[in-house]
């Protein structure tokens, strides 16, 4: 299918639902390999209480490193969460199981525009986890300009040269350099990938930082500006108001991460416990209220914080629909290039 954000957008306005599946008693484990800061306790907790499976978390940062434990093998777990343009890419390398969430009895609950998407056909192997935005996390008492731009990143004003981070997200990164100059991801012109590259290795002379687990230090004060996810962002305004979201107006990505069960997972059963029950509203509300990213799940918003029904970061403002893109899966030749500029630009 063809994504338009309007359609997205349109899946934030959600119904309450009801006639929620019961979960059977279990027992054993079930262990979890997800994004650092991304796991609600309570939901964990909730979990355990109604099944008796005890959850195994082990955190991870980027989508890289998480795709390079697996396929060494030995991990020991059962489920991981990918990003949208990362999933074919497990389903490729073979590393998932086809559990077909499109069965389970709580899967009426998706919104109809998640349940079948263009990295999960059908959704016969992810369930939402959660899905968000790329962009620009600013305090504006530092800097009162124009936030809805990329430049803050690849042309910083002056305020915010020395005080700028990048999350190291090599799709998110390249890919809006890419659009900032005027082209698209996973292009194999030759000329716009060059002029990506020195994009950002001019720019890279006024950042402070690439790294994750940034909220902290923006909100105090240590960084005035990143590339970074909206539901961080959010996290960051909660902490310190000055802080705001902005959307590129020259593009910026969308994204979504979803559950999906390993091939050789111990516990698939486990697993699937777990899908089902995540695809309850009130538990998708959960996940949500934590690391404050909209869910895909109908019915889940009455049970979440109220500011989440209006904050400029969750709900996307009209004006820049157009502008946001899902990040697409690029193909190996485009993705050796994304490679060797990536390279250079951690040097």
């Amino acid at each position: 299918m063809k994504w338009k954000l309007t359609a997205v957008a349109a899946g934030l306005a959600f119904a309450l639902t009801s006639g929620v599946a019961g979960i059977a008693k279990a027992s054993g484990e079930l262990n979890l390999f997800n994004w650092g800061n991304y796991t609600n306790p309570e939901l964990i907790t909730k979990f355990e209480a109604e099944t008796g499976i005890k959850v195994i978390i082990t955190d991870y940062d980027d989508n890289d490193s998480a795709l390079a434990k697996v396929k060494v093998g030995g991990h020991g777990f059962d489920m991981v969460v990918p990003s949208s343009n990362y999933v074919p890419i497990w389903i490729k390398e073979g590393l998932l199981l086809e559990a077909r969430p499109d069965q389970m009895s709580n899967f009426k609950n998706l919104e109809e525009i998640w349940q079948d998407v263009d990295w999960d056909p059908g959704r016969h192997y992810t369930v939402p986890w959660q899905w968000g935005s790329v962009g620009i996390m600013l305090d504006t008492a530092v800097y009162s300009g124009d936030i809805n731009t990329s430049s803050i990143i690849f042309d910083p004003p002056a305020e915010l040269v020395g005080k700028i981070n990048v999350a190291p997200e090599m799709a998110d990164v390249v890919g809006m350099a890419l659009r900032y100059i005027g082209s698209e991801p996973c292009t194999l012109d030759k000329a716009a990938l060059k002029k990506a590259r020195d994009l950002l290795i001019n720019a890279k002379t006024k950042w402070l930082s690439m790294e994750y687990g940034v909220i902290e230090k923006i909100a105090g004060g240590d960084l005035a500006a990143s590339l970074y996810w909206n539901g961080a962002s959010f996290r960051a305004r909660l902490q310190n108001p000055n802080v705001h979201f902005g959307y590129p107006k020259e593009g910026y990505s969308l994204w979504m991460d979803s559950v999906a069960i390993l091939k050789d997972a111990k516990n698939v059963e486990n697993a699937k416990t777990f899908m089902n029950f995540i695809m309850v509203p009130e538990n998708a509300a959960l996940i949500s209220a934590f690391a404050r990213y909209a869910n895909g799940v109908k019915g889940s918003v009455p049970f979440m914080p109220e500011d989440m029904a209006t904050a400029p970061e969750v709900v996307i403002p009209p004006e820049f629909l157009k502008s946001g893109h899902f990040v697409p899966s690029c193909e190996p030749e485009a993705q050796g290039y994304y490679t060797a500029i990536w390279t250079e630009l951690q040097k």
